[in-house]
């Protein structure tokens, strides 16, 4: 009789398994097939003819639904460009750029001015909730100078708002009124603060009010002290580095948590608006050289269900769970046709879910993926 009970006890703990697994094997199945899937369009956008875009450093979309890019007209090279007057084609385009959703082209700005100056080395573009435009400098030929030390903010139509930081007088990763080579930023409408992703020589986010510019606070990587001196080593397996390594793209989620791309050091972190860890997730982390987080970008849906990573080391725009942190999706590859990437930059979402990336390098391009 014992040994009777015994195998029905067995039988009910194997059974058990079975339903459990299977229970969550038809969960992440389900998962799988909602998670949303991409077409390119490879007419998209329309750029005037007698304008060619250089590398497209960075892309974002507008409360109307309007993309925004801006590109860096520098980095065209000499048969890019018409070599007299009276040749037809062609003009670099202006550094910043706005198309409606259908890519037909609306406007162009962008340059040096009075009462700024303008970034040398065009690099993000942020369109906060008041439609005003950021753009930061960082990752051009003046990268080993470390004087693109500022930030600026311009109304829609290309009116000087507001300076954050000067040329030249960054103090380091401590340095409170001035940053140093900053890849990204994005301000955060419940507290009106700007986050900035302040990385290519510094190893910090730093906040500021967005108003005013006015300093709020900082940190590094794990809510540590960034420091300047501590190896800029890349660990490739075990503990993940207690300092950023390239500090490239900022967004902050409508519930308050700040997702941090630490590029170099192949990972995200997310961390609470005042700056305390809360996890994060490696992205393929034993990719070398260009890294994998580049770029991060919230799906359109009231809960921000996906979290869309920018992975230039491996051509791919991974589609991750935002609450898990789990890959669900991705698409793209390394190639220069439609729907691929020479050198994946920077990513941005619409209210429809169609995904725009911006490719520097050889890519100089931007590209817009439907969803399905």
């Amino acid at each position: 009789m014992k040994r009777l009970w015994r195998s029905v006890a067995w039988l009910c703990v194997i059974t058990c398994l079975v339903v459990v697994e299977r229970t969550l094997q038809r969960t992440a199945d389900a998962q799988v097939s909602a998670t949303p899937t991409y077409q390119v369009d490879p007419f998209w956008p329309r750029v005037p003819e007698r304008w060619t875009l250089g590398q497209v450093s960075g892309v974002a979309v507008d409360s109307r639904d309007h993309v925004w890019i801006v590109q860096r007209p520098w980095s065209l090279e000499s048969d890019e460009e018409a070599q007299n007057p009276e040749a037809e084609c062609c003009r670099p385009a202006p550094p910043v750029m706005e198309f409606t959703a259908d890519g037909t082209y609306v406007q162009g700005w962008g340059g040096p001015g009075e009462g700024y100056e303008w970034p040398a080395d065009e690099h993000g573009i942020h369109v906060d909730y008041n439609d005003n435009i950021w753009i930061s400098s960082a990752g051009g030929p003046r990268l080993r100078e470390r004087t693109e030390n500022h930030l600026v903010k311009f109304t829609r139509d290309g009116r000087f708002l507001l300076q954050i930081g000067k040329r030249g007088a960054s103090a380091g990763s401590l340095d409170t009124g001035n940053l140093n080579n900053a890849a990204d930023m994005y301000v955060y409408r419940e507290t009106n603060e700007l986050f900035v992703a302040d990385g290519y020589v510094n190893r910090r986010v730093i906040v500021f009010d967005a108003g005013t510019g006015a300093y709020k606070r900082m940190w590094g990587a794990y809510g540590n002290v960034p420091d300047d001196d501590a190896p800029n080593t890349r660990r490739l397996e075990g503990p993940g580095s207690p300092q950023f390594n390239t500090v490239h793209g900022i967004r902050v989620s409508e519930d308050g948590h700040v997702y941090v791309a630490d590029r170099r050091n192949n990972r995200i972190q997310v961390f609470t608006i005042d700056g305390t860890f809360e996890r994060e997730v490696f992205i393929e982390r034993r990719t070398r050289l260009l890294g994998t987080a580049f770029s991060v970008a919230f799906s359109e849906d009231a809960e921000q269900q996906y979290l869309y990573v920018a992975d230039a080391g491996n051509g791919r725009v991974r589609i991750l769970d935002r609450q898990t942190l789990q890959e669900v999706g991705r698409f793209g590859r390394i190639g220069r046709y439609a729907g691929q990437f020479v050198f994946l930059h920077n990513v941005a979402v619409d209210s429809r879910g169609d995904v725009y990336t911006a490719e520097v390098g050889g890519g100089r391009r931007v590209q817009k993926f439907i969803r399905n």
